[in-house]
């Protein structure tokens, strides 16, 4: 037989084989489609859920799921190749990065956002908290509302001897390490239990699963007191306190307050960041960033595209979205910066079975 004919046939034989094992493969049924799985940080769902919403407007082709349960139920899944990305509030620790079965992540900032003092104290409004009358609450020093502490940083304000209800997350939270980040950087006199997604919290308190969790406790308990993120907070209508910022003064929970914090930090090369206590007036010293963390090589040419085109639309139409879902948008020069991290995103051009060089086909050739 002619030796071209074959290399010929050969060659379509391949490729016919690839076309069949990639539709076999498929994690959807139909022409390509494919669904991207994602979990983590339910600080960012809300937002997350609404760039989801327009983005299966735009791409539908692509199904993305966001399933929440925690920035450390997040880091933990893509750890062991669950899913295709996390959520997360918090950096994975350099100890922990040599069990991500995927190799080296890629960290994609998306929005920032208050993590506010929530709590339900009958007849007081405008509550404000020092950073180390914070601290001494949350390490259960301060039992009761009219503490000297609090009436200190609240002159002229009638507080009852409301007994005082700590409560916090019970899942591994990237909000529980930035707020304990906090604790132990403006007090760790009073705040001993250190800092890290789940810290061993003082007998007494209350624990609630996610965000929404620890916002249902402050809501049902007089006197409770939570750190809870801006979004879920204002769904629960809660009261929220002002938290002195390291310029000494006492800063609301806004967007404003997140996005000044934001633009005072320093973005590193990774596009990773510390926004907690940001110097600044008008900085809210509790501003929490929240990353998208995906593999920088991707194995699966749809999954990798798939994952390319939701960041892209995470920055050219996501960040549109941040402040009508209580969050701060990127200053425009991260979200350049991010866009520009894409290219670092390493996608097969094609499957490795079609990956046959000149000398595999005559190789073939030569059996038949």
């Amino acid at each position: 037989m002619n030796a071209t004919l074959m290399r010929t046939r050969v060659l379509v034989a391949v490729v016919g084989l690839a076309a069949l094992l990639a539709a076999c493969g498929s994690s959807n049924s139909g022409s390509g489609s494919v669904t991207l799985n994602g979990s983590g940080s339910t600080f960012q769902k809300t937002f997350d859920d609404a760039v989801i919403n327009d983005f299966a407007s735009a791409n539908s082709d692509i199904t993305v799921n966001y399933a929440g349960g925690g920035s450390g139920q997040g880091k933990s899944d893509l750890q062991a190749k669950i899913v295709d990305f996390a959520g997360t509030d918090s950096l994975p620790k350099d100890e922990d990065l040599s069990k991500y079965q995927g190799g080296d992540l890629l960290y994609f900032p998306t929005v920032a956002a208050p993590i506010t003092i929530s709590y339900k104290l009958s007849g007081v409004q405008d509550l404000r908290l020092s950073d180390k009358t914070l601290a001494k609450i949350f390490a259960v020093k301060i039992k009761k509302w009219d503490d000297a502490a609090i009436a200190a940083d609240n002159p002229g304000v009638t507080l009852p001897s409301t007994a005082v209800t700590v409560a916090h997350r019970s899942d591994a939270s990237g909000t529980t390490s930035n707020f304990t980040k906090f604790l132990d950087g403006v007090d760790p006199t009073d705040w001993t239990l250190g800092t890290s997604d789940t810290v061993d919290w003082a007998a007494g308190t209350q624990a609630g699963d996610g965000n929404p969790g620890v916002a249902q406790i402050v809501q049902q308990t007089e006197g409770a007191i939570g750190y809870v993120d801006l979004a879920d907070s204002k769904q629960s209508s809660l009261s929220t306190a002002l938290i002195e910022n390291k310029a000494g003064k006492f800063v609301a929970p806004t967007i404003e307050g997140a996005a000044a914090a934001v633009k005072s930090s320093t973005i590193n090369a990774n596009l990773t960041y510390d926004p907690i206590n940001a110097p600044g007036a008008d900085a809210y010293p509790i501003t929490s960033p929240t990353w998208i963390m995906v593999y920088a090589k991707q194995t699966d040419k749809k999954h990798g595209d798939a994952i390319k085109t939701f960041l892209q639309f995470v920055y050219d139409k996501g960040e549109a979205l941040a402040e009508t879902n209580n969050y701060a948008q990127l200053p425009a020069e991260v979200v350049t910066q991010a866009t520009d991290q894409l290219a670092k995103l390493q996608i097969p051009a094609l499957a490795p079975y079609m990956r046959l060089r000149p000398s595999a086909l005559d190789r073939l050739c030569g059996r038949c």
